[in-house]
């Protein structure tokens, strides 16, 4: 079963919106790679003063060896968007018999 992935970290939102019109290449490099990992869905989200990745993968450790492997990459892009440490989790679906959508 795959995990949900939340990178959440104060910031700025419109810096990360701003960054990726910046640095189209680098994103796409990013991006690629992440699927070539086994990336299923991803997306950036933004709230006052808060930004979130949200991503969904095959497992943890498909994202542990993407992230270990593109650091580089997006270490300096997040730190000009950032203004604290991110907090990674993995998540796994629950079965509560209640699902609506994701089919």
């Amino acid at each position: 079963m795959s995990v949900l992935v939340t990178l959440i970290a104060p910031g700025d939102p419109s810096a990360i919106e701003r960054m990726s019109r910046e640095n189209p290449d680098t994103m796409a490099k990013i991006v690629d790679h992440a699927k070539s990992c086994g990336l299923i869905a991803h997306r950036f989200y933004g709230a006052e003063g808060k930004c979130m990745v949200l991503d969904e993968w095959p497992d943890a450790a498909s994202f542990q060896k993407f992230f270990s492997e593109m650091e580089s990459e997006i270490g300096p892009m997040m730190q000009a968007a950032l203004t604290g440490e991110p907090e990674i989790t993995f998540w796994t679906k629950l079965d509560t018999g209640d699902d609506v959508g994701w089919s």
